[in-house]
Order: structure tokens, then C-alpha cells, then sequence
């Protein structure tokens, strides 16, 4: 028998059937809702149509003829309720997601800039927008500063934007995939400069490292100090923990994960390096933490370092640059072979013959190789202290 407004006010806890799969379910609490039963491709489902303190009995039976005509034109109620209760994240949430998602079956730890590249280029803008309103249009806008000032890092950028708009198109936040081709179409040509990092002249570098020891003392100004010293890349830097580093052998130890050639590369450490290390030992946060943090935990930007030359007015150079300022005044200003510089910068032989039968990594040689480069770094620093003592030397007598 069909349910009348009078049954429904004083209905006693059960399901009490008004007819066609509508029912109304009465709990021991006193709760009352109505519930419409229906089968859809073979199962039985039952469809909330709400409280029945807020739908009359009218409106159930109106919310369920509106349901049941939903089905017989093959729509899934129950899949479209779930679709309107999705939360779509912000952006920077998804690309967070994703991050995560992808990190662990990244080998080499230098990929975490991976995520510090969107900290410092593209949450700032559009972190904050819903992921399914991220469109080509707002990507030009993102890589619209970047791209011919560091080329390199903004086509990474824009490989790393695609990831994160595929990824949220997996997790449902995008309703359809997002090409991101027309992007360089809304962008200024970049002129390729034959792959080379633009480099500063060895002869400048020293001055360099003069003003970088006399301005005042910052993580910074330290990891680039350092990655000038050892020659190696501005990642290996910015991830480097203490238990790579043996003061007392001044050797630092990189394991193979964080090497671009994938092997572990031992590093002999010239003094004014561990001289560099020792008084960050000092002010460390952790025994086993980064060595380049201000918390031991969290490294420095892969755009610090760039920033610090940048704000001295020196453009168009590199970190990475350092790298061939090191290999062009070791061909130029010493005897050492080509082979040394080339294993103190971890190059890998070309050739896999030669490779397989050249053992030694000139550890030895290396090590007067690096001392070397320091002296010749220094060599401002000591003449102004040789200076200094003449003075001091003047004034005394």
C-alpha cells in the first residue's frame, strides 16, 4: 500500500515501501530517508533521495520518477554524483602529487630540483588556479620570463608542466588530455648557441672568487665558492651531506646516484675547500644533513647560485660554465693531461674499448691538479694578504 504524509510522520523504525522501488527508511534514531531501489546493468543499487524531514513525500516521488528516467537513457546517477563531489586540487597540489608519485623510480637524487624548478618559476604564478583551468595560454604566461634568459631550464619546465596536466588527467581532474604543442608557438625563438654553457674566462675567475670571499659570509656565496673549487656541477653541491665528505682525508666521496655518468666519483678537496667545509662544520644543524642548508634538511635553489652572479652584474655566465673555465686553464696554464681534467669533471671515455681498460682515476694526480686550480683561485686573496703584511710590516718599523 502507498505511503500517505500521515504514515510518513508516524512511521515506526524499518522500510516502509510507497511502491515502483521508493521506500522510506526509518532508523532506531529516528532518522527518516528516502531511498529508491532500482536495478542498473544486472545490480540491484539503491539511490539516496535525501531527508525525509527536508523532501516531502511529493518530491520523493518526483526525485525518483526523475531518477528512474535518468537510467532507461543510460545515464549513471550514482557515477554522476561521484563526478560533481570531486574536489579538483589546485596546481601546485597537483604537481606535488606528482612529484611524489614519480620520484621514487628516478635514480639519480638530482631530479629533486625537479619540484624546486616549479617552487621558483611557476607556483608563484599559477599555483594557486585549479589544475583543469591550467590551459596553453596561462603556460606562455609562465614561461614567458624564462625563456631565452635560461632557455635549458624553461623547455625542462614546460617537459614538467605537460607531466603534471597528464598526470591530473589520469586522476580524473582533467576531463580530456591538455597539448601543450602550441605553447612554443606563443613564445620567441631561441637561438641555439652551438650547446655551449656560456663560460667566464679563467683569467676573470679569480676576482671573482676574491669578491665572493670578502661579501658577507651566506649558504650561498659558500656552495658556489666550493663548486668553483672542485669544478663539479651545482647539484652535486646543493645535495652533498656530511657522510660523503672525510675532513681528515679532505675527500669527498659523491655515490654513484647522484653522478650524471651514474658511478661514484671520489673528489680530492684542495685546503682552501676543507678550510670552506670546516667552518660550515662548525655552524652545522645535523651530522648527517646537507651540507649546503640553513637547516640541514632543505637544499638551496638550483637558481641561487646563478642569482648571486646575477645580482653582482655578471650576465650571460653559467655555474656550469665553471666547469670549462676550469678544463680551459688546465689545457693553457699547466702540464697536466687532458685525461686528469677530464676525470677530476667525471667525464666518461667516449670510447667503451678505452674505457674498459683504463682502471686508474689518477686520484694522485688529481689532487695536485685541484690544488693547483685553488692556488691560482686565490691567487688575489694572497696578494692582498702579502700586501697587508707589507703594510703592517711598514708601520712597524
Amino acid at each position: 500500500m502507498a505511503l500517505t504524509a500521515l504514515k510518513v510522520k508516524n512511521a515506526k523504525p524499518g522500510r516502509h515501501v510507497d511502491g515502483r522501488g521508493l521506500c522510506l527508511l526509518v532508523k532506531d534514531s529516528g532518522a527518516r530517508t528516502w531511498v529508491l531501489r532500482m536495478q542498473k546493468d544486472g545490480r540491484r543499487r539503491d539511490y539516496g533521495l535525501g531527508s525525509a524531514l527536508d523532501v516531502s513525500l511529493a518530491e520523493a516521488r518526483y526525485a525518483a520518477s526523475a531518477l528512474r528516467r535518468q537510467v532507461r537513457e543510460g545515464a549513471d546517477p550514482v557515477a554522476e554524483r561521484r563526478k560533481a563531489r570531486k574536489v579538483v586540487p589546485s596546481f601546485e597540489t597537483a604537481a606535488r602529487d606528482c612529484y611524489e608519485a614519480l620520484k621514487e623510480g628516478w635514480k639519480n637524487k638530482r631530479h629533486a630540483n625537479w619540484i624546486s624548478s616549479f617552487e621558483n618559476h611557476v607556483f608563484p604564478m599559477i599555483g594557486t588556479k585549479p589544475v583543469n583551468e591550467v590551459d596553453s595560454a596561462c603556460v606562455v604566461e609562465v614561461l614567458s620570463p624564462i625563456w631565452l634568459t635560461i632557455p635549458d631550464s624553461a623547455r625542462r619546465i614546460l617537459q614538467r608542466i605537460g607531466a603534471v596536466l597528464d598526470f591530473a588527467h589520469i586522476k580524473g581532474w582533467l576531463p580530456s588530455e591538455i597539448s601543450l604543442r602550441s605553447v612554443r608557438k606563443g613564445l620567441p625563438r631561441q637561438v641555439d648557441k652551438g650547446g655551449h654553457l656560456e663560460a667566464m674566462p679563467y683569467a676573470d675567475v679569480p676576482a671573482l672568487m676574491q669578491k665572493l670571499a670578502a661579501a658577507s659570509p651566506t649558504t650561498g656565496r659558500d656552495a658556489l665558492r666550493f663548486t668553483i673549487y672542485n669544478a663539479v656541477r651545482s647539484n652535486e653541491t646543493r645535495f652533498a651531506v656530511w657522510t660523503e665528505i672525510d675532513l681528515e682525508k679532505a675527500i669527498w666521496t659523491i655515490p654513484g646516484e647522484r653522478m650524471k655518468a651514474g658511478e661514484t666519483h671520489m673528489v680530492p678537496l684542495s685546503a682552501p675547500a676543507v678550510a670552506l667545509l670546516r667552518k660550515r662544520w662548525n655552524e652545522r644543524t645535523s651530522d648527517t644533513g646537507l651540507v649546503f642548508s640553513n637547516d640541514g634538511e632543505k637544499p638551496i635553489s638550483d637558481m641561487t647560485m646563478t642569482k648571486l652572479l646575477r645580482d653582482d652584474g655578471i650576465t650571460g655566465v653559467t655555474v656550469h660554465g665553471f666547469r670549462s673555465a676550469f678544463t680551459d686553464w688546465s689545457s693553457e696554464r699547466t702540464r697536466f693531461p687532458k685525461e686528469v681534467a677530464d676525470k677530476a669533471l667525471a667525464h666518461k671515455l667516449p670510447n667503451k674499448v678505452e674505457a674498459a681498460y683504463r682502471r686508474t682515476d689518477f686520484f694522485d694526480k688529481r689532487r695536485s691538479l685541484m690544488a693547483r686550480w685553488a692556488e691560482f683561485l686565490d691567487k688575489m686573496l694572497a696578494k692582498e694578504s702579502m700586501d697587508t703584511s707589507a703594510a703592517l710590516d711598514r708601520l712597524a718599523a
